[in-house]
């Protein structure tokens, strides 16, 4: 099988959309979602050390979180959910500045979010299974939290009442 991927830009300098070849026969379906040769063709040398899955019902929202180090590599592997990304840096010209995405086991759409940016996601369908990399150790101590609501953001969620957690739902981190 061919190792054929495309990588594309989004809105958001530095946030790469990339859309994985999928294999389809009698028997179902094959997809390759990491493939450390092929992102390093496209001078992407990242070293991914973790990786985690949450699973979720309908209208849970998790998320807007981060930090200034981890990349993360963002896929879902059931279902379906809305995907906002948010470029937190100050420094950064596109400051506030966020981008939504479908991401779901159809499309087979993966988002590459960088250090600086935080991000959430709104499950759309019953129940949907979030697939991260990353490429730093969870750290607690260095995330930050933007509320999903935040108005300084103005971030449109196709929902007026999510199922939150409580650093969620306070937009500070809580033990």
């Amino acid at each position: 099988m061919s190792k054929k991927v495309n990588y594309n830009d989004s809105v958001l300098k530095d946030v790469m959309i990339i859309k994985p070849e999928t294999f389809y026969d009698h028997r179902g379906e094959y997809v390759e979602i990491f493939n450390n040769e092929t992102y390093n063709l496209k001078n992407l040398n990242l070293n991914f050390v973790q990786d985690d899955i949450s699973i979720s019902s309908k209208n849970v929202l998790r998320g807007i979180h981060g930090d200034n180090k981890t990349w993360k590599l963002i896929s879902c592997l059931y279902g379906s959910f809305y995907f906002v990304v948010v470029n937190n840096n100050p420094k950064s010209e596109q400051y506030k500045k966020w981008q939504s995405f479908l991401l779901s086991d159809k499309n087979r759409l993966q988002i590459l979010v960088p250090p600086n940016f935080g991000n959430g996601h709104l499950v759309i369908s019953d129940t949907a299974i979030f697939h991260y990399k990353q490429t730093s150790y969870y750290d607690p101590s260095s995330q930050f939290t933007i509320k999903w609501n935040d108005p300084e953001f103005s971030i449109w969620w196709p929902i007026k009442d999510p199922i939150l957690s409580r650093r969620d739902d306070l937009g500070q981190f809580v033990d």
